[in-house]
C-alpha cells in the first residue's frame, strides 16, 4: 500500500518505519527541511532501540523516502497519516493550529481519493472540525479515520509491530477494510483491531494514558503512607499485583510520571471536562499527587543536608525514562531545577539524554561520558531514571568514590539490605532507610 506521513516526529518516524518494514511504500513529509536532509543522511534525531536500524533498511530498499514538499507526499498515496504535534497551551488545551495548518494543506493538495488518518493525540471532537476546513477547501472526496497511537517510548517498534490493540475510528465499512489491510501484518498472533466510531476512538487516548498515570499516583500516594506507617511498599505493591483484577503493570511507585505524553493528556482531559462543565477530580488528583512525590523527594534531600547550599550531588538518570533520551517533563529535570533553585550543584550521567537535559536547564549542570566519574566528590548521589545498567552497579566503588556513601533512590532499584552490608545509606520510596 502507498502511505504518506506527515510530521517525522517521535510518533510519524516509528509510524513510518515500522509500515515500510511491513512491504508498503512510505513517504515522510516534514516541513522541517534539516531533520529531513539528516534523515537522507541516514542521521536519526532520536534514540529509540530498533529503529535506526530498520528506517536505514528500509531506505536503502526504496521503501522508505523523505521529502518537505507536501504535494508529493500527497499525490503518491492512498493513505495520509497526521502525526504532527500537539503540545500544551498555556491553559492545558492541546494546541491544534499545526493540525489543522496541515488538514487544510492535504486538502488544497487532492487530486483523487485519500484516507486522511490522524495518529496524533487530539481532543474528543477533532475529527468533526478536520473534516470541516477540508471539506471548505476541497470538492474532492476523502475519508476521515481516528487511529491514536499507543507506543511506549524505548519499546515503540516492537509495539507497533506487536500490538496490544489497533483502534481505528471510522464510520465507512470500506475504510475499515483498507485499514485492516494496512494493519494485518501486525496481526499474526491474532486479530486485535478494535474499530469504533472517531469521537470514541479518541477519547480511548486520553482515558488509556489517564488510567496508567492513575495507577503511578496512587503508588506513590500509598509509599507516603507506608513510609509514616511503617510498612514496605515493594511488598504492598507485590501483594496487590498478584491480584488478576489488578496486575502487576504501572504499580512501582518514585519520583513520579513525565514524558510527551501522560503529564500533556492530563492537562487535555482536565480542560476538557471543563469545557463540558464536568470536574476531573480523580484525574486532577493524579496531576496533584505526580507534582508532590517530585517535591517530597527532592525535600527529602534538602532536610538530609539541613538545607545547606554548598551540596554537590551525583544523578544517575536524566531522561523521563530508560531506552530513551527524551526529557520533556522528565522528572529528573524538574527535580535538578528545584536543587539548583536552591544553589546545589549537580553533576550527572545519563547513557542517552545527557546532551537534551543539558540544553533543558540551559548548561547549568555538569554532564559526565561514565556513571561512576559523575560520583568523584560528591556528597550523594540520587537516581531518577531506572536504566538496566544502573540496577547492578558496584558498590563498593560508589562508597568510595562519594565524599559520604549516601544514595537517594528514586525508583526502588535497590534490595536495602544489600545496601547495608555495602556500607551504603539508602534512601528509597516507601520503605523504611538504612545506614
Amino acid at each position: 500500500m502507498k502511505v504518506c506521513v506527515v510530521g517525522i516526529g517521535y510518533v510519524g518516524l516509528v509510524t513510518a518505519g515500522c509500515l515500510a518494514e511491513a512491504g508498503n511504500k512510505v513517504v515522510c513529509v516534514d516541513n522541517d527541511a534539516e531533520k529531513i536532509a539528516l534523515l537522507k543522511k541516514g542521521i536519526i534525531p532520536i534514540y529509540e532501540p530498533g529503529l535506526a536500524e530498520i528506517v536505514k533498511h528500509n531506505e536503502k530498499l526504496g521503501r522508505l523516502e523523505f521529502t518537505t514538499d507536501l504535494k508529493y507526499g500527497v499525490d503518491n498515496s492512498l493513505v495520509i497519516f497526521l502525526a504532527v504535534g500537539t503540545p500544551p497551551k498555556a491553559d492545558g488545551s492541546a494546541d491544534l493550529s499545526s493540525i489543522y495548518s496541515v488538514a487544510g494543506q492535504i486538502a488544497e493538495n487532492l487530486t483523487d481519493y485519500r484516507i486522511v488518518v490522524t495518529k496524533s493525540t487530539v481532543p474528543v471532537g477533532t475529527h468533526r472540525k478536520i473534516t470541516e476546513i477540508m471539506k471548505s477547501k476541497t470538492q474532492k472526496p476523502f475519508d476521515y479515520v481516528s487511529n491514536p497511537e499507543f507506543l511506549k517510548e524505548g519499546s515503540a517498534v516492537e509495539d507497533f509491530m506487536s500490538p496490544d490493540r489497533i483502534i481505528i475510528g471510522t464510520d465507512n465499512a470500506s475504510v475499515r477494510e483498507e485499514m485492516k489491510q494496512l494493519y494485518n501484518p501486525f496481526m499474526r498472533k491474532g486479530n486485535r483491531i478494535l474499530f469504533m466510531d472517531p469521537a470514541s476512538a479518541e477519547m480511548t487516548k486520553y482515558a488509556a494514558n489517564a488510567m496508567l498515570a492513575t495507577r503511578i499516583s496512587f503508588m506513590n500516594e500509598i509509599a507516603e503512607l507506608c513510609e509514616k506507617l511503617g510498612a514496605d511498599v515493594e511488598q504492598v505493591r507485590q501483594g496487590i499485583g498478584a491480584d488478576s483484577r489488578i496486575g502487576r503493570a504501572f504499580l512501582f511507585p518514585g519520583v513520579g510520571f513525565g514524558g510527551s505524553c501522560f503529564p500533556k493528556d492530563i492537562r487535555a482531559l482536565i480542560h476538557s471536562g471543563a469545557q463540558c462543565g464536568i470536574e476531573m477530580t480523580v484525574t486532577r488528583s493524579v496531576q496533584q499527587v505526580n507534582a508532590r512525590a517530585q517535591a517530597r523527594f527532592v525535600e527529602r534531600i534538602r532536610e538530609y543536608f539541613d538545607r545547606r547550599k554548598d551540596i554537590l550531588l551525583a544523578v544517575w538518570g536524566l531522561a523521563f525514562k530508560a531506552r530513551t533520551d527524551d526529557v520533556r517533563e522528565s522528572a529528573a529535570v524538574n527535580c535538578i531545577r528545584m536543587l539548583l533553585g536552591w544553589g546545589i550543584k549537580i553533576r550527572a550521567y545519563d547513557p542517552e539524554a545527557g546532551e537534551p537535559a543539558s540544553a533543558a536547564l540551559e548548561g547549568k549542570i555538569e554532564i559526565f561520558e561514565n556513571g561512576y566519574d559523575a560520583l568523584d566528590g560528591a556528597d550523594a548521589l540520587v537516581i531518577f531514571t531506572d536504566w538496566q545498567e544502573f540496577r547492578n552497579p558496584d558498590f563498593e566503588l560508589i562508597a568510595a568514590k562519594l565524599k559520604r556513601p549516601v544514595i537517594f533512590d528514586g525508583r526502588n532499584l535497590y534490595d536495602p539490605e544489600v545496601l547495608k552490608k555495602a556500607g551504603i545509606e539508602y534512601h528509597c520510596i516507601g520503605r523504611a532507610s538504612v545506614g
